[in-house]
């Protein structure tokens, strides 16, 4: 009999709900939740949203205790979802959606194997829903999100996919996701917050389309002052395409009201912010707030790896060592930043000042202050390898974001000439560069060539992320 009493009712108190949980107001969220159960005991839709709000704050603030105390409601919420009716379309829609949180929160907390089957069996809830509910558009943005993913999965996971029997397709994914967000259906525009936060992303990281990723937040016009979420979203994606000083006002003009989940991800953005610009104080000061505040293990040792420098180059060795010394000691390796942290920590050696300035500014997207700190400089002026290395990298990503893309390409050169055989990532990162400007140009099959040059560099620093990007690249230039 519980199967006929439960039903999956979408009423309005739960869509102003969704609304408030994807703002990350997660209180006000919360008791629009125990109003909608007090309405009708039996409605499942409640259980699913509550998933979220427990989701948001494993997934930002990564609390070890939180972990603990949560981690069980995701199956008693599963299990909940099930006693609902089997022939509704949101039957597996829960289902799948709690999956794919439990999946991403077990990969925050270093469970891969877990995550593998937990995306497995969203993957499957979500075909099957599909074949048996066509019309039911809330499955395309998760579907479309999960085939872009597994379609451009790292060499490293490749054995997981096989064996879990995931097959995905970058085009079919991100043409289902794209559907889904500019689509005028009132359940896409219900999920108008969350799609707009996934499919921003992917277009970055997994299509590198990263000027049309940034404009989508001023194009959508979308509220990045009153939704935390997506305010997060268009402030990450400003950092990593260099323009930290629209990502420091987005964030400075948010809505500061204690009705959000206060989140210690924002000092770590805004420790970035002012690096880049040579802020040090400023960036010794967001940066020791979210050690003090973040419970979790990933970026922990990028964020001590970024307190040295700006200690180093104050001048501050003592606190520079002890920052570095903690990279050792504190948080995970997941992340290829983090790796990278740990790997600079272990060498015992400290960066050439010169081009750790120029490296920090051009990151931030100060491209003529950091040609100015490298003017008149030629490799034959540092004494070691890396440091030569690093210089004709260096001027090239400049000149490349400087538009002079001839210069580029030169410079790029030398740096595959030196270190395609070296452990630092720029000579792989160089030919994936390379292999953007020929893509951008419309020269596919030279693309390609750099792109495969990537990929068949051996172990180096952000291996992983740097073969998905150049897959991902070769799969564009194929079509596929």
């Amino acid at each position: 009999m519980a199967n006929a009493e439960k039903v999956f009712d979408y009423n309005s108190t739960c869509q102003q709900a969704y609304q408030e949980i994807t703002k990350l107001k997660i209180e006000s969220g919360l008791a629009l939740l125990a109003k909608a159960k007090k309405q009708n005991p039996n409605n499942l839709i409640p259980v699913m949203l509550e998933d979220y709000t427990e989701f948001f704050q494993l997934f930002f603030n990564e609390d070890p205790a939180d972990f603990q105390r949560m981690m069980p409601h995701f199956n008693d919420r599963l299990n909940s979802i099930a006693e609902g009716p089997k022939n509704s379309p949101y039957y597996n829609f829960c289902l799948s959606s709690i999956r794919i949180h439990k999946a991403a929160i077990e990969i925050k907390f270093g469970q891969n194997w877990n995550a593998g089957w937990d995306f497995r069996k969203a993957f499957l809830l979500l075909k099957e829903n599909r074949k048996n509910h066509p019309n039911f558009i809330l499955d395309e943005m998760m579907t479309g999100s999960l085939y872009a993913i597994i379609g451009t999965l790292p060499s490293g996971y490749k054995w997981l996919a096989n064996i879990l029997g995931l097959k995905g397709s970058i085009v079919e994914g991100m043409a289902l996701l794209k559907k889904f967000t500019y689509s005028e259906d009132p359940w896409a525009k219900l999920y108008a917050n969350e799609s707009a936060f996934i499919y921003p992303f992917l277009l970055f990281y997994i299509e590198n389309k990263r000027d049309e990723a940034v404009a989508f937040a001023q194009n959508r016009k979308l509220d990045i002052v009153n939704n935390h979420l997506l305010c997060y979203m268009a402030a990450n994606l400003a950092i990593n395409n260099k323009q930290t000083a629209i990502a420091g006002m987005m964030m400075q003009n948010r809505n500061m009201s204690a009705d959000y989940i206060k989140l210690s991800v924002w000092d770590f953005e805004m420790g970035y912010v002012r690096l880049y610009h040579l802020e040090l104080n400023e960036a010794i000061q967001h940066l020791e707030q979210f050690k003090n505040d973040f419970k979790g293990n990933f970026y922990r040792k990028e964020a001590n790896s970024k307190l040295s420098y700006a200690y180093y180059l104050q001048g501050n060795m003592a606190k520079a060592v002890a920052a570095r010394n903690e990279i050792l000691k504190k948080g995970a390796t997941d992340t290829d930043a983090d790796k990278k942290a740990l790997k600079d920590a272990k060498s015992g050696t400290w960066p050439n000042a010169l081009l750790l300035k120029s490296r920090l500014l051009n990151d931030g997207g100060f491209h003529k202050e950091a040609l100015a700190i490298l003017a008149g400089k030629t490799s034959e002026n540092f004494t070691t390898v890396e440091d030569k290395l690093e210089f004709s990298y260096r001027a090239a990503r400049i000149f490349d974001d400087l538009g002079r893309k001839d210069e580029a390409i030169k410079a790029y050169q030398s740096a595959i000439l030196l270190g395609e055989h070296r452990k630092e990532y720029y000579a792989a990162r160089a030919a994936l560069q390379i292999g953007q400007i020929y893509e951008e140009r419309g020269q596919k099959a030279l693309a390609i060539t750099y792109y495969q040059k990537c990929l068949e560099m051996g172990d180096h620093e952000f291996k992983d992320s740097l073969d998905q990007r150049a897959k991902s690249g070769i799969g564009r230039c194929n079509g596929e």
